[in-house]
């Protein structure tokens, strides 16, 4: 049993790596989907994970026994592939979210500025160890929960805050955009 470390075996295991790598941030993605009852999204993600998965364990299991290097390019294929399907979501940001905010001195006016910029915020009056605050719950899409902690955070930087996941939402409000223009435009007023 030789490692086998010529350029043959190098340009392999570099391929077991890259096709590792999409086929488990395909399943990375495809997990997600599935949670957030993307159908359409996970019978793609599904069939690209196994069909990659497939060609990928065929290849390695007649080789890995004559040239174990290829079992470690699988291996890290593996572990980078759940890296990348995590920051590949993460930055996708599918779904909804809360964000509950509790205020001890500027609740109204970051619900105010909140609305102003497009969210739907609903607050209520509440009691915390120091006293009375104000505590705003927002539900939004997780691609726009930077722009709402920006508000929060420049009008009261100590605001404590954290959020949670969401299943279903009946209704959601989006920030405000700018009117669409061109092509958008003619295509909204159909």
């Amino acid at each position: 049993m030789s490692w086998g470390i010529d350029f043959q075996t190098i340009f392999l295991g570099v391929l077991i790596f890259l096709s590792r790598v999409t086929d488990v941030t395909a399943g990375t993605m495809r997990t997600i989907a599935i949670i957030h009852g993307r159908t359409k999204i996970s019978f793609v993600l599904g069939f690209l994970e196994v069909s990659l998965w497939l060609v990928v364990i065929t290849t390695v299991v007649d080789k890995v026994i004559h040239t174990p290097i290829l079992g470690v390019f699988y291996a890290l294929g593996f572990a980078t592939g759940n890296v990348v399907g995590i920051r590949l979501e993460r930055r996708l940001a599918f779904g909804h979210i809360i964000l509950k905010v509790l205020s001890l001195d500027h609740g109204l006016e970051i619900s105010r500025k909140l609305r102003q910029a497009g969210f739907a915020v609903t607050t209520f009056q509440g009691e915390g160890l120091s006293g009375p605050v104000i505590e705003l719950y927002i539900v939004c899409l997780r691609k726009d929960l930077p722009s709402a902690l920006v508000i929060v955070r420049a009008i009261e930087p100590n605001a404590f805050y954290f959020t949670e996941p969401v299943g279903l939402v009946s209704k959601i409000y989006r920030p405000f955009m700018a009117p669409p223009t061109g092509w958008r435009a003619i295509l909204k007023k159909k």
